[in-house]
């Protein structure tokens, strides 16, 4: 006991990654084609704390927007065997990743030490605003590892939700050969109050959706050249009737490429705006427009089940250091059934223990 008195440590760290949407690009992104792609006011927070012991073991604790616990795991060091009786799917998949990094830096948690991990998520699960790419991009941050190497071992996919998650304001993103490559854009357009988010109600399986795509190609190449200049067109819009133009080609071609329903004609075939799918086609968040008032816009899409309705503005980062490290501990509870305006703005200050900064 006088040895372990002696090894005082009282490390501590916090690491933050935010939730991702992809406005333009989707699929195509995979194979050369430009994206733009929004860093979002809510993500993940990761805590890490330190203590002496002689039997180290990784504790690790998961909880909701919430604040509820969804997952609880133990591991040992040297291969990450859960100690855990049953370990839910979760655990496993948490397991593949500390096993991958472990890989990519062999001096990953190697110390003589309890290791007590606490991630904290902003947003619900099933919204699918990155809840695996932001956990990817903290834990790479905590591990000294590359957040891409990581995601690509671990999901594959384009990357463009872990650059998301390092940045703080939309960026256009690009895969250059197996290279991901991006660079931030002044996308904070003058009608931006007249978009909106949607929520279309069920989680898209990301990895299902990328095999699907894969089993269709390869593509031609103008097709990417034609999705990359519709990508730049939206960044350079300055009204939104040029926009709407825009969100209408685009997905007229990635709908008929790859022979897939717009969610407009399938669900809101009598609506006034545009209606734009936004990463996986047929779930998650849509991004919407509108002429008419905000009432008016909520009230349609309200009366057509979609009561998670979001002002563009309030979600989407636009270049402010708006987020700084959570406090993990003190987190809220946050009732999303009937979300607003206002509702969306308090839950991101809720999120981070009121530190969100204007």
């Amino acid at each position: 006991m006088e040895q372990l008195n002696r090894r005082q440590v009282s490390k501590t760290g916090q690491y933050y990654g935010h939730g991702k949407l992809l406005l333009s690009g989707e699929y195509f992104v995979m194979d050369g084609a430009k994206a733009l792609a929004l860093p979002l006011n809510l993500g993940q927070g990761l805590q890490v704390r330190y203590s002496p012991s002689f039997t180290p073991r990784l504790h690790w604790k998961s909880f909701d927007v919430n604040g509820n616990l969804w997952f609880e795991a133990h591991f040992e060091f040297w291969h990450f065997e859960c100690l855990d009786s049953t370990p839910a799917p979760e655990v496993l998949k948490l397991q593949q990743i500390l096993r991958e990094v472990r890989k990519i830096n062999k001096h990953f948690l190697r110390d003589e030490v309890d290791i007590h991990v606490e991630t904290q998520l902003d947003f619900p699960l099933n919204w699918g605003l990155g809840s695996s790419s932001s956990l990817l991009y903290v834990v790479a941050q905590w591990a000294y590892v590359s957040p891409f190497e990581l995601l690509f071992n671990v999901e594959g996919g384009s990357g463009y939700d872990v650059a998301c998650a390092q940045s703080n304001r939309p960026i256009l993103y690009q895969l250059k050969g197996a290279q991901p490559s991006w660079q931030a854009v002044d996308f904070d357009p003058p009608f931006k109050d007249q978009l909106y988010f949607i929520y279309l109600g069920r989680k898209q399986n990301s990895k299902e959706a990328i095999k699907n795509y894969r089993q269709m190609g390869p593509f031609d190449r103008s097709l990417v050249a034609e999705v990359s200049s519709l990508t730049e067109q939206m960044i350079a819009a300055e009204t939104l009737t040029e926009f709407e133009a825009l969100i209408e080609k685009h997905q007229e071609l990635v709908g008929t490429t790859l022979e897939m329903p717009q969610v407009k004609q399938e669900r809101f075939f009598d609506y006034w705006g545009e209606v734009k799918s936004l990463g996986a086609w047929g779930g998650d968040f849509a991004l919407v427009t509108s002429h008419l008032s905000h009432e008016k816009t909520k009230d349609y899409f309200m009366r057509h089940g979609c009561h998670t309705f979001i002002p563009y503005r309030q979600l989407v980062l636009v270049g402010k250091n708006q987020l700084v490290s959570a406090d993990l501990r003190d987190k809220k509870p946050v009732d999303y059934t009937n979300i607003t305006s206002t509702y969306i703005a308090q839950t991101a200050v809720n999120s981070t223990n009121g530190q969100l900064l204007h």
